[in-house]
């Protein structure tokens, strides 16, 4: 296979969040064969929080650390072109954009990967005809608010790709954007590093943000049911977030102090994983489902929602986990104990877990982006004959994604002038 150089445009390499990790993971699993860099838009701290392997260039375009590029002029101005119903748009300023128009104008590489809306936006608007430009959403298509939605139907056919972490999530797309090359490609997770669960441990695992969406305090008041049929069981719960009081308050109400623990965050998770015999994940939504398929690899079955859209393309239900409705403690519970109670049957399903997993490894993902790559990097050259044509096709995209955002900030800036003033 031809050696390519792959960017991958990331809004910041400098924290934990679940893009940031998976982001890192394929960048080194790609760096096996290819030359690849992450360029970071924005920089806070000195170093990253997960490894990245010195054959993988890190470059960020701002520095936010103070004496940096915080008290630049143009950071205190509004961006113009970057999407203004991004979530992050109020992060971004006319000197962010213009580093990354620069950057672009400048890349000398085979593929660049965006990795959030609006960035894929300015990936799709302003990188040259030589780049193979790819978006990707780590979030779903039905998250996005409607005026985000909008825009990026009128800006991603001018993609070459865009990846999704679900087939589920994938077919919406294909639905609303026909014009898109889609393509469903699920995160990657590296085997771990620091051992396996050995089942014996009578210790639920559950991790995520302590945010409303993963319903800590719905696996709490689960566990509750849980701990009066086998009070020998505990729940530990790892993360952090605004959520923790809250959850707190529910392992109150219950009297769980001995058995539900909030363990705070730890980075890497590996060894936490391989503490306990079972995961949970009591979601209502998940755009994929990292901490699911980490479990799995440290030989653990998973109890989880089948909330939309990732569990259920990883775990199969009754083979090396169970699924059970959203929002019913109840089902959890009766999930919970099944597996509890029967050891040979949550043995099996750790074996399952673990192997089913391994379709996640990195150089198993890294190998499906490197066929898309190839298969549009041919696309590419046949259609070189043909630039007048796309030409045009982008110069009419680019007038509709402007037509549009144009409407949305004015209605913006309408609905403003239209609030009620406080009297004086």
């Amino acid at each position: 296979m031809k050696r390519m150089k792959i960017s991958l445009l990331l809004h910041h390499a400098y924290g934990m969040g679940g893009t940031i990790r998976t982001v890192f993971n394929l960048a080194a699993a790609l760096a096996e064969r290819h030359d690849v860099e992450i360029i970071s838009v924005f920089r806070y701290r000195e170093h990253t929080r997960f490894d990245l392997g010195p054959q993988i260039r890190l470059t960020p375009l701002s520095d936010m650390r103070p004496g940096g590029d915080a008290a630049h002029p143009l950071h205190g101005k509004p961006a113009r072109s970057y999407p203004a119903s991004d979530g992050r748009y109020m992060q971004h300023s006319r000197l962010t954009e213009k580093r990354i128009k620069e950057w672009l104008a400048g890349t000398d590489a085979d593929i660049v990967i965006g990795t959030r809306p609006g960035l894929n936006v300015l990936l799709a608007r302003f990188a040259p005809q030589h780049v193979v430009r790819i978006g990707q959403e780590h979030l779903t298509h039905n998250s996005h608010r409607f005026a985000l939605r909008t825009q990026l139907r009128n800006c991603y056919p001018q993609l070459d790709a865009l990846v999704t972490v679900t087939e589920a999530d994938a077919e919406i797309y294909r639905q609303n954007m026909p014009r898109v090359r889609i393509a469903a490609i699920p995160n990657s997770v590296p085997r771990p590093t620091a051992g396996l669960s050995h089942g014996t441990a009578p210790v639920v695992v559950a991790a995520g943000r302590l945010v409303p969406v993963k319903r800590f305090d719905q696996l709490v008041d689960a566990f509750a049911g849980v701990v009066r049929e086998r009070p020998d069981w505990c729940l530990r719960i790892y993360g952090d977030g605004p959520e923790r009081s809250c959850i707190q308050a529910r392992i109150d109400h219950h009297a769980l102090h001995d058995h539900v623990t909030l363990m705070g965050t730890h980075t890497p998770m590996d060894a936490e994983w391989a503490k306990g015999s079972l995961a949970a994940v009591s979601s209502r939504s998940e755009s994929f489902g990292m901490s699911i398929v980490e479990a799995m690899r440290c030989r653990l079955p998973v109890i989880s929602t089948n909330c939309p859209l990732g569990p259920a393309e990883i775990i199969h239900d009754g083979t090396d986990g169970l699924l059970v409705p959203v929002n019913n403690p109840n089902a959890m519970t009766h999930a919970l104990l099944s597996v509890i109670n029967d050891g040979q049957r949550r043995r099996q399903m750790a074996r399952a877990a673990r192997e089913n997993a391994q379709r996640f490894d990195p150089l198993r993902i890294s190998a499906r982006y490197e066929e898309l790559f190839t298969e549009l990097l041919h696309t590419q050259r046949m259609n070189h004959r043909h630039y007048g044509r796309n030409n045009l096709a982008a110069v009419g995209s680019h007038v509709a994604y402007a037509t549009a955002e144009g409407l949305f900030r004015t209605a913006r800036r309408v609905g403003k002038m239209l609030q009620p003033r406080e009297k004086a």
